[in-house]
């Protein structure tokens, strides 16, 4: 049942997934039928599309680990047909953080805020006394 708020699905490979939800609940605290992980693993591709469907309640997002391969194309086997599905690949615990703290937002605001999190949250630091213009790279 949803409450309004946009639901969210963390669909990657191995235990990529419950290792991002496990931190995204420590940190934040949030319910666990808020953001749900599934694994890949032992999946064929029709049981891993009807995890993601199993999944949607409501506005849902469903965060891949890849925008190609067995995630990526499981969770857009069922993008076309459901209303209210988004799908985001990609995914990094700053934005599922995000996600976490804004999912109350009406899906129009929340998806190009998730994405504008998730670009500018590669970053890269070096410290050497050699100078590399392109080791400090942020967004």
């Amino acid at each position: 049942m949803s409450d309004g708020s946009v639901h969210g699905s963390v669909l990657a490979h191995g235990t990529m997934a419950a290792g991002l939800v496990d931190a995204v609940r420590q940190i934040t605290g949030l319910d666990e039928s808020v953001l749900v992980p599934v694994s890949n693993r032992g999946l064929s591709p029709e049981a891993l599309a009807d995890e993601v469907r199993k999944n949607v309640r409501g506005p849902t997002i469903v965060f891949t680990d890849l925008q190609s391969g067995s995630c990526g194309f499981a969770a857009r086997r069922y993008c076309l047909d459901i209303p209210d599905l988004v799908i985001i690949s990609g995914v990094n615990l700053p934005v599922l953080l995000e996600f976490a703290m804004l999912r109350a937002l009406p899906m129009s605001e929340l998806v190009p805020r998730l994405l504008n999190k998730a670009r500018s949250s590669i970053t890269s630091s070096f410290t050497s006394a050699e100078p590399h213009e392109h080791r400090a790279v942020s967004g």
